[in-house]
């Protein structure tokens, strides 16, 4: 399956003939068919408004059968907290009703006003090596229309940022990574401050009112121990949430996608301000003086020797984050809270009770930069300080047992990506090593060791050549779907490496012919990527929406004027709140 972006409006003609008769003319051996996407959002809208209502008619109805001499009374204003006093069954019936009425309006609407087709398909293809050819390739010789790409499987399509436009990607993406660059360095004031309290002779010449306090015992003692690694995890809390909602104004069409976005900015911003942060305050503090008086060139001298110095506190940071998280998850501490939380003031019938309990998937945003930075802290202080290594290999004894365990039996994930995180993953932990060799390189020619150092160059040079290789080896295999050539056609030995890559999608085109000659690819995917709004639906409009649809070739409609039409005028209006809903209409090629 292949989804198709930014299709061109032609004159005259509506989204689905443009793109039907488009892949008729370009793809005509492999094309198959198509499935529109419909803009849902006020319909979606109204869902969610009756699901709510039936909620609370069944919480008032369940209400009155505990006490049958007693109708439950409601206010009709702001929240129920004013208004005129009415019984509730009958009001919530009579809200039923008439949000029944707009519902089955825009349905309706949906379904007839072509007007609300958005500039974009699900395109599906009778063997893998014709949907390959259309995934890889561009279609147009304008590269901003007719965008195509492999198409997330049904549960991973993020259906609210399938329609925006080619310009306003690039501009949502500019907009956020400087959003972004800003985050990072916003935080490196109070992340700064949280590091100067791990040593309190730093503090105490910078603020030396403070130090009758700071020489309390039981402060001191918690200063020392908890504070700085506590107020960091609670610093750092909200951001996984805050890069996501980055990540979805970018325009990402797949919740993978979003997840890996995610996931990436928050490792920048651990690497930048948790790492590279807490090693640079920690040095501005403490070495205050020396930066006011010594020489630039000192500077680097200065960090070499700061490094080892941080190493207690990434040590307690490692135990109260690492080792309190991992228990923390093995018992769902933050579910189980947040289940009570619920439970008390949102759960009214056995409805809202399961999916209060839903445990949901694991938490790549969060998770993945956090054992990555483990995995950073562990490598870079294997050799600086050795006292580090212990307390990191606990932590991923005890997280390889826990995540193992909650994955099996605890989570429900809710797509698959066919490990599309391990390159990013991959790439990281290079990094890692990057990272940790320039160090050490640092702070080797601080010591008497200087000699040596020029020898330890080549080891950021084999760990580059090593991803290089790996990256050009490897890496296709997870972006690209390699094609074999079995029309006769010369290859060049200059064609790229994915092209060369042989024998894997026609072989499974040709085996699947072979071991299921009745397979009616059609019928297949038919349903394949409908919305579940049609949840909603009457039967007798799920079967005019799946009903297949013969095309008839656009009249006056050259091929030049279908391949490289004016970009679409449509502009599409959004909710805030997910999550959305669009409806998809299938149509068939003709035979």
């Amino acid at each position: 399956m292949v989804v198709v972006r930014n299709v061109p409006h032609v004159s005259g003609h509506s989204i689905s003939d443009t793109v039907n008769h488009f892949f008729q003319i370009n793809h005509p051996n492999h094309y198959n068919g198509q499935q529109a996407v419909y803009n849902a959002n006020k319909y979606s809208k109204l869902v969610r408004k009756r699901e709510r209502l039936q909620n609370w008619l069944d919480y008032n109805q369940l209400k009155f059968e505990r006490h049958p001499y007693k109708r439950p009374i409601t206010k009709t204003g702001f929240l129920g907290l004013w208004g005129t006093r009415v019984d509730s069954v009958e009001y919530y019936k009579q809200q039923m009703k008439e949000l029944d009425k707009r519902i089955a309006l825009e349905r309706q609407r949906i379904l007839k006003d072509p007007k609300s087709i958005m500039p974009v398909a699900f395109v599906s293809f009778n063997s893998r090596w014709g949907a390959a050819v259309c995934a890889q390739t561009q279609q147009s010789r304008n590269p901003t229309l007719w965008l195509t790409n492999w198409a997330p499987e049904p549960r991973d399509v993020y259906w609210r940022n399938l329609a925006i436009p080619f310009v306003s990607l690039s501009i949502r993406k500019l907009i956020v990574s400087l959003t972004v660059f800003a985050l990072v360095f916003f935080y490196m004031i109070p992340i700064a401050f949280v590091q100067s309290l791990a040593n309190l002779e730093g503090l105490e010449k910078v603020a030396p009112f403070l130090r009758p306090v700071i020489e309390l015992k039981f402060i001191k003692s918690f200063l020392q121990g908890f504070l700085p690694g506590l107020a960091l995890k609670i610093f750092l809390y909200i951001l996984p949430t805050v890069m996501m909602i980055l990540s979805k104004i970018e325009g990402h069409i797949a919740l993978s996608t979003l997840e890996r976005r995610a996931s990436a900015k928050y490792y920048y911003f651990m690497l930048v301000n948790v790492f590279l942060g807490s090693i640079a305050a920690g040095t501005a503090f403490e070495q205050l003086d020396s930066f006011l008086h010594q020489s630039p060139t000192q500077i680097p001298r200065t960090i070499g020797v700061s490094i080892p110095m941080k190493a207690t506190f990434f040590i307690t940071y490692i135990m109260v984050d690492g080792w309190a998280g991992i228990a923390s998850e093995i018992l769902r501490l933050k579910h189980l809270v947040i289940f009570h939380l619920k439970n008390l003031f949102l759960v009214k019938t056995e409805r809202d009770r399961e999916q209060a309990m839903n445990p949901g998937s694991v938490d790549f945003p969060e998770t993945l930069p956090s054992l990555q930075l483990y995995f950073l802290l562990g490598i870079v202080y294997s050799v600086v300080t050795p006292i580090l290594l212990p307390f990191i290999l606990v932590f991923f004894a005890f997280a390889f047992f826990i995540y193992r365990h909650q994955v099996i039996n605890v989570y429900n994930q809710h797509y698959e990506s066919c490990a599309a995180f391990w390159p990013h993953v991959h790439s990281r932990i290079i990094a890692s090593l990057l990272i940790s060799q320039l160090l050490l390189l640092g702070l080797l020619s601080t010591k008497k060791a200087a000699n040596s150092t020029p020898l330890l160059v080549a080891l950021p040079i084999l760990t580059l050549t090593f991803h290089k290789y790996c990256k050009n080896r490897f890496e296709p295999a997870f972006r690209k779907y390699p094609l074999e050539n079995t029309k006769g056609v010369s290859i060049s030995k200059y064609v790229s490496f994915t092209s060369m890559l042989l024998k894997e999608a026609m072989a499974k085109d040709t085996m699947e012919q072979t071991t299921e000659p009745d397979l009616n690819i059609k019928a297949y995917l038919a349903d394949a990527y409908l919305h579940p709004i049609f949840q909603s639906f009457e039967e007798e409009e799920l079967v005019e929406v799946r009903v297949d649809k013969s095309q008839t070739h656009i009249p006056g409609s050259s091929d030049s004027e279908v391949s490289s039409p004016s970009p679409s005028h449509y502009a599409y209006h959004y909710e805030v709140q997910p999550p959305p809903h669009y409806v998809h209409h299938y149509h068939e090629a003709e035979p």
